[in-house]
């Protein structure tokens, strides 16, 4: 369920909402919303694959929608005053029930699925992060993500193409968060913003620690950028997706070539 790739080089790519994995028991009890699996960070890996070399990844196959990994393991909400979804959603990102009635799981079963797919992937980055900073005397996490650019009941208005996320400046060195900006900033056609409508999730709260060596940032793309629509079948656009990776290669080449 777990997928690790193991590079030489300091940065690492956490890739916790590509999978599409829901088991069939699970299936069973969404509605026609939830089957949809429509907040799927969509083909973020194929987006990522191969921009840069020695390069650690891990992803989980397991869908948002079994358990949110990027998302706090109390279930405490990260954005407190502001619609979200939860650590099992139980709405889509448009605020609709995902779940047949009475098929809602319980907070025995959360913790279940907490235990089954939130922890062993958590267990897998930080043993990664571990890793990476025993061998460069620190760790970089960049954490992938996409959305869709209209959400009403998120965010008002369009979403910016590229949603850089360092929690107020707090997860990372500021210089990793300015090299980051430089290269968005340049990009020709791509607005940007930094800790904007989105933060950083969890995990990048979570193991940003740069006084310790640990560095994390988020990226959020538009989906807007890289599909033929932000909407099923969530088809992968070629053209737009090699502009964007020329823009996404230097972020990832400038973090790898980082040092502080």
């Amino acid at each position: 369920m777990i997928e690790v790739v193991q590079g030489g080089g300091p940065l690492v790519l956490g890739l916790p909402h590509t999978g599409t994995y829901v088991p069939p028991k699970i299936v069973a009890r969404l509605n026609v919303t939830g089957r949809a699996l429509a907040d799927t960070d969509w083909h973020v890996e194929r987006l990522y694959d191969g921009l840069v070399g020695d390069v650690t990844t891990v992803r989980t196959r397991a869908h948002r929608y079994v358990i949110d990994v990027n998302r706090a393991p109390d279930g405490e909400s990260l954005y407190p005053g502001q619609n979200t979804t939860g650590l099992v959603p139980l709405t889509d990102f448009d605020g609709l029930p995902i779940w047949q009635s009475g098929e809602e799981p319980d907070s025995d079963e959360v913790e279940a699925r907490r235990v089954a797919y939130h922890a062993p992937y958590h267990a897998a980055l930080a043993e990664e992060l571990e890793r990476v900073r025993a061998r460069h005397g620190f760790a970089i996490l960049y954490d992938c993500h996409s959305i869709r650019s209209r959400i009403p009941y998120l965010f008002d208005g369009v979403l910016p193409d590229l949603n850089i996320g360092t929690n107020g400046g707090t997860t990372c060195a500021p210089g990793i968060a300015a090299a980051v900006e430089a290269v968005c900033r340049a990009a020709d056609g791509y607005s940007t913003v930094t800790n904007g409508r989105f933060k950083g999730g969890w995990t990048t709260r979570h193991y940003g620690r740069p006084d310790e060596g640990l560095h994390a940032i988020q990226m959020e793309l538009s989906q807007a950028t890289y599909l033929t629509a932000e909407a099923p079948p969530w088809d992968y656009d070629d053209g737009r997706a090699e502009r964007l990776r020329a823009t996404l290669r230097p972020i990832l080449e400038t973090l790898s070539a980082w040092r502080p």
